[in-house]
């Protein structure tokens, strides 16, 4: 199987573009292009979804992005094992109080 592409912005608009034409249908263009047709669609529906802000990220989150999201998570499971706690504590001295 072979590598993943990976296509600039001005290329993706331009297979949409001419894609939009009508010119070629799309198995062709997509032939030509060397790019699966199912991936010309997906780049049409995001530019009909996205209009000008289509394709407008660099793909994959930063490194600092990723650390961010497992502090968070971490972060997370720390309170929500507290919140349980507090919880039953919560519980517990209720129970007493009747």
């Amino acid at each position: 199987m072979g590598k993943r592409g990976r296509y600039p912005k001005e290329f993706k608009i331009e297979a949409v573009r001419l894609l939009s034409l009508g010119d070629k249908p799309a198995s062709e263009l997509a032939l030509e292009l060397g790019i699966k047709r199912a991936l010309l669609y997906r780049w049409r529906d995001q530019v009909v979804q996205n209009g000008e802000a289509a394709f407008s990220g660099s793909g994959r989150p930063k490194n600092d992005q990723l650390s961010e999201v497992a502090r968070l998570k971490k972060e997370n499971a720390i309170l929500r094992e507290e919140r349980d706690i507090l919880k039953k504590a919560a519980a517990y001295f209720a129970r007493d109080l009747k």
